[in-house]
């Protein structure tokens, strides 16, 4: 079977294997549903990632896969990161990310998130003057002065879908990129903030390059116009990412993106003599492709579909569910017998919208076989829930021929976790 440029993925007896390591036996092991991590293949990704773009830093976007060995394993390489919440931030910094090499982002950051920006030394994307006086106001009170940029809505269409563009003019996210320069200039009057930077982010599953040519001279404008207006330099230019993988088909390369966008970074940066550094922000490229999702045969069905139930539906995987998305499937026990029949697979939650996958031909299924579905290392377990009283799946790492658990399964007692009966109801 051809697993295209997934070279950590390959076979062996008609197995898949993954790292080397049959995947059969790791779920004869651990039991499924499993998460099934290659961590050679997370470094290869990062390296690839960083190698385009030498000159720049790259912060890992936490939200795609926040589990701690993740998070540890890109410390290691020399990541930074991109977080969204405060339990994010917690978890970037346990990982032994550091405060300068984190920027917290979000679009309605809570008080007490702000106060722990404050307090851990992080820098904050700033999105919206609410923000900006609040932030002022609590670090002002705490005697400290916080690093910030202002995330830009660049008003860019990413060509992707819709629950996924985040640089729209009709985007939650961000300040409008008419009124960015005014809220510099309020930033600079206000005591406990110091702007250095600006941010950006237009979308996630990027295939086509042109909209990231658009927003790199935009920046680069609203750059210019800090400059020159307000004789502001400066530190950083933060532009996310966004960039697509191949689910379905070919997609662009980091050394594709780069050729965009650094010749207009570069040239822009030399005219204006200005040193400011890029920051880009991967998170589906890290890790997107380094997992698979496996899951047992429950029962196959002959219906107005044949269903095939499987032990893993939206509970642990919703991108299917939420965007249509497309992940390969494949039948992981039976990887040299050819297809013979058209399945859908159909998760074990009690919503009709429960299908991972629909009308794949595949090698004649049986009740016990294993399903795998492909690059679900992105937007998988991180976003996961405990819905129909699901308990969530474990987790492993293969390293170097080595299989080692890096979150354990729940149990019945995680499910009521934090819940308290009232004394009345005793």
């Amino acid at each position: 079977m051809d697993f295209g440029t997934r070279e950590h993925i390959g076979q062996t007896k008609g197995h898949l294997t993954m790292g080397g390591v049959d995947t059969i036996d790791i779920a004869r092991q651990h039991g499924t549903p499993l998460y099934i991590t290659d961590e050679g293949r997370i470094r290869a990704n990062y390296r690839r990632f960083a190698a385009a773009f030498p000159q720049a830093d790259i912060y890992y976007a936490v939200k795609a896969n926040g589990n701690l060995a993740v998070l540890r394993i890109l410390a290691r390489e020399g990541a930074g990161a991109d977080v969204f919440s405060d339990g994010e931030l917690y978890a970037a910094l346990l990982a032994g990310i550091t405060p300068e090499r984190i920027l917290f982002n979000g679009n309605a950051k809570t008080d007490v998130e702000l106060s722990m920006a404050c307090e851990t030394g992080v820098r904050v994307s700033v999105d919206s003057l609410d923000e900006l006086r609040t932030l002022s106001a609590i670090a002002s009170e705490a005697g400290t002065v916080v690093e910030i940029a202002f995330r830009v809505n660049p008003d860019v269409s990413p060509l992707t879908h819709p629950k996924i563009a985040t640089g729209l003019a009709t985007s939650k996210f961000g300040v409008p990129h008419a009124q960015v320069p005014a809220c510099y200039a309020e930033a600079l009057s206000l005591e406990g903030v110091r702007p250095v930077g600006i941010h950006c982010h237009i979308g996630s599953q990027i295939l086509e390059l042109s909209p990231f040519a658009e927003m790199m001279t935009k920046m680069m404008d609203l750059v210019a116009t800090l400059k020159t207006k307000l004789k502001l330099e400066l530190e950083f230019i933060d532009v996310g990412s966004g960039l697509g993988i191949p689910y379905a088909g070919p997609a662009p390369t980091p050394s594709d993106l780069a050729n965009v966008i650094l010749p207009i970074f570069t040239t822009r940066s030399q005219a204006l003599g200005i040193h400011s550094r890029l920051i880009l922000e991967p998170g589906r490229y890290i890790v997107g492709d380094a997992t698979v999702l496996l899951c047992t045969v429950n029962a196959v069905k002959e219906a107005h579909r044949t269903f095939v139930g499987v032990d893993a539906g939206f509970n642990l995987l919703l991108r299917p569910t939420l965007y249509d998305a497309y992940h390969e499937v494949i039948v992981a026990n039976k990887l040299d017998e050819a297809p013979t029949h058209t399945y859908t697979i159909a998760g074990p939650i009690c919503e009709s919208g429960d299908i991972l996958a629909r009308d794949r031909r595949l090698p004649t299924i049986e009740k016990g076989d294993y399903i795998a579905v492909l690059d679900t290392g992105a937007y998988g377990f991180a976003m996961s829930s405990q819905y129909n009283g699901r308990r969530r799946s474990a987790e492993v790492l293969v390293s170097g021929g080595a299989v080692t658990s890096i979150r354990r399964r729940e149990s019945y007692s995680d499910l009521l976790a934090g819940q308290v009966i009232p004394p009345h109801l005793l």
